[in-house]
């Protein structure tokens, strides 16, 4: 469908691309793969026809339709969302009014075996096959499913665009896309802006798309569910994997060990070669076999192992303050905007140690809940912290409100106090920020340098409950991973807004809803929630169509358990034995060597047989403990 041909792009002389080419097939599920900066959105620019390569070229046929999401656009404004979602149908209209004229002609025509006739007819029939693509009988029931799947009620259909907010606007221009229904979809981080639900209704609506998707995501969960396809960007090549991203990880982890192990070989064979070269350059008889050696490793193409970007955080929270057992308590506690009421009558309790999650529809007070706890906003009814509680809140916006002015350094030290001043400089380290990245304004930060510089702030107080509104945001996989392990460890008390469902599965295990003015508990994981949401979903689709309300049945599944969480806790658990092992082999060893080492009891030691077999079992010992601690070493993800 799209062919990349030998593509080479470069800024400033230095290339992003050099010499790459790939294949879109019809049907194809492409997640675009590589660390920040690798080209995934210069390589969605250049099919989407808005930036031309270097050299080389991209290949689309006349009759391919294109439809792309940046992460960025520019907004219209002065329609409803009703309106301006409508304008998706464009094609819809110019195609219906040359339908009208190539009707007219073929009735007005006689020349019915002219080549003329023949191509009006060929159009004809390919308008009406583009028509019956987009589904033009039923568009209004289009525009109504496809806003609602994307979370917006039938009320604000109404409302103007410029009352939204640029997630909501960012969620009208995704509607337009799938209303046009294009041959190939190019998506750049599309669920930034959507919920849980919504994310899934994308999902599911993605199966029964007819075209191509080529996509760029954080959210390893969308990408293991949506493509079928890897396209990794590094090192100015790509690497074509037929998998989904989670099987890609492991699939590359593969390619490198070979990479390392076959340049390890080749340079085996260079250090043999100029050994030969030393050695025979110098003898008159053997100059020729020196200068054809010589030759030899100059023709060698070098194996190259690709780089990866080792560059992770690396942090624990700190053992949290004692609390009372009861952490937070809510009676009846509610709130309104105005005339618009968020929720109401909210009642819960929170105990120590507990990992909760708020979800739930944008809009319907997950944030809103998450200030009142820190009571940062007025509320009805009782909203009150147990015993002892010491709360650290990371806001959805908390980048944001960071001192624009401020270094990264500054941002830090002026609020550490007590012992932990003295380790400002490595705790920024564990978040990536050292040498004059720390001196670095605040306001010259990319969004995830102030998310990490903002979830750093954390780690100031042994906080023994954590408020956490989309922790996630701006953080790429690896990163979310790393969060996610250091929260699994944590023995305080943590209630998240999340998004992201592989960042909650297996971590929370209670969660509340917000919904139509309501909470409600559910008991168990988000895969749980997610299944639940699906059921009721479909049958709120049955009840469309009968009128007939049917009660939602669900088996509830059993608590999953996390098998490679399990496997990485036993892998640390053997890793602490092997060290202590190390450690004991190392002390007994000592002991021998200052005994040799003391010409008091050298010649002693050296006779005597049963010393000296120890001493060697003991160094062996060693040596496969060590080994046995780098192989559980590489394994630890």
């Amino acid at each position: 469908m799209i062919s990349v041909n030998s593509v080479t792009v470069a800024f400033g002389g230095t290339p992003l691309f050099d010499n790459i080419s790939f294949l879109i097939n019809p049907n194809d599920r492409i997640g675009l793969a590589g660390r920040n900066g690798a080209g995934k959105s210069t390589m969605l620019k250049l099919l989407a026809g808005e930036q031309n390569p270097t050299k080389g070229e991209v290949a689309i046929p006349r009759d391919c339709t294109i439809g792309y999401l940046p992460q960025d656009m520019i907004h219209q404004h002065g329609k409803t969302v009703y309106e301006e979602t409508e304008s998706a149908y464009l094609e819809v209209k110019k195609l219906q009014k040359r339908l009208e004229v190539i009707n007219t002609q073929l009735q007005t025509r006689t020349d019915y075996e002219s080549d003329e006739y023949m191509k009006l007819i060929e159009e004809l029939t390919d308008i009406n096959h583009r028509l019956d693509i987009i589904g033009v009988d039923n568009m209004e029931a289009e525009i109504e499913k496809i806003l609602k799947g994307l979370g917006f009620d039938r009320k604000e259909f109404s409302r103007k665009t410029s009352e939204l907010s640029g997630g909501w606007r960012m969620r009208i221009e995704l509607a337009k896309l799938l209303l046009q229904k294009p041959d190939v979809l190019l998506l750049d981080e599309p669920t930034n802006h959507l919920d849980i639900e919504a994310i899934q209704w994308l999902e599911e609506f993605m199966e029964t798309f007819a075209g191509a998707v080529v996509l760029i995501s954080h959210d390893k969960a969308f990408l293991d569910n949506i493509t079928k396809r890897t396209i990794e960007i590094v090192n100015q090549k790509i690497y074509d994997y037929k998998t989904n991203y989670s099987h890609y990880l492991i699939l590359r982890a593969e390619r490198k060990e070979q990479q390392e192990n076959a340049q390890k070989n080749q340079q085996k064979i260079i250090n043999q070669t100029e050994v030969l070269i030393d050695k025979y350059r110098a003898k008159a008889s053997k100059a020729a076999f020196a200068q054809s050696l010589i030759k030899k490793l100059d023709r060698m193409e070098k194996v190259e192992v690709d780089e990866d970007n080792n560059a992770a955080m690396y942090f624990r929270f700190p053992p949290p303050a004692h609390s009372g057992k009861i952490v937070i308590t809510a009676e009846g506690a509610g709130k309104e905007y105005g005339p618009k009421r968020i929720f109401s009558d909210a009642n819960f309790i929170i105990a120590k140690g507990e990992k909760i999650g708020f979800v739930g529809r944008n809009g319907e007070g997950k944030s809103t809940m998450m200030k009142m706890i820190a009571n940062q906003i007025k509320f009805e009814g009782d909203v009150k912290l147990g015993h002892g509680v010491l709360m650290g809140y990371f806001e959805q916006d908390q980048e944001e409100k960071l001192e624009q002015d401020k270094t990264v350094f500054q941002t830090i030290d002026d609020l550490a106090a007590g012992d932990i001043r003295k380790r400002v400089r490595n705790l920024l380290g564990a978040f990536l920020f050292s040498g004059d990245d720390i001196e670095k304004k605040v306001k010259v930060l990319s969004g995830g340098e102030r998310g990490r510089l903002a979830l750093c702030k954390l780690l100031l107080e042994p906080y023994n409950l954590l408020l956490l509104d989309e922790p996630t945001n701006h953080l790429d996989i690896r990163s979310k991973e790393i969060l996610k392990q250091a929260l699994m460890d944590y023995e305080g008390t943590i209630v998240m807004v999340s998004h992201d469902r592989d960042f909650m599965k297996g971590m929370c295990t209670r969660l509340f809803e917000f919904r139509d003015g309501h909470l409600k508990e559910h008991l168990g994981g988000i895969e749980d929630f997610m299944e639940l949401r699906k059921v009721e979903r479909l049958n709120e689709l049955d009840l469309d169509k009968s009128g007939v309300k049917k009660e939602v049945v669900i088996e509830k599944k059993k608590p999953e358990v996390n098998q490679n969480e399990q496997e990485q806790k036993q892998i640390r658990n053997q890793i602490k034995k092997s060290e202590a092992e190390i450690e004991k082999l190392e002390t007994e060893i000592k002991i021998c060597d200052e005994k040799l080492s003391n010409p008091d009891t050298q010649n002693q030691a050296v006779n005597d047989k049963e010393f000296m077999s120890n001493y060697s079992s003991l160094k062996t010992q060693l040596e496969k403990e060590m080994q046995n601690w780098e192989s559980l070493s590489s394994k630890l993800s």
